[in-house]
């Protein structure tokens, strides 16, 4: 059977190792999105386009970059998850 607070404890975890792992990606998509606003803004030129493609393509590389650590951190989650926690 299982009971309520182990239940809270696995979906604590699920959405801290979901965040921990969207964090990275997600700031990579931020920090540039961040500086081609301030490009368009100081330039004038409103092409969404512009703003699109590059965070896509900063998103990508991160994930690619972190794809390692990404794993390890999905891994140790798992192992945890199926060793029945602490």
């Amino acid at each position: 059977m299982f009971d309520v607070p182990a239940a809270l404890d696995l979906t604590r975890e699920a959405l801290l190792t979901a965040m921990l792992i969207a964090a990275p990606v997600l700031g990579a998509g931020i920090v540039v999105g961040i500086c081609v606003s301030l490009l368009q803004t100081i330039t004038q030129l409103q092409d969404q386009t512009l703003a699109i493609v590059p965070k896509i393509v900063a998103m990508i590389a991160a994930a690619v970059f972190l794809t390692p650590w990404l794993a390890r951190r999905l891994i140790d989650y798992s192992a945890e998850l199926f060793a029945g926690g602490s």
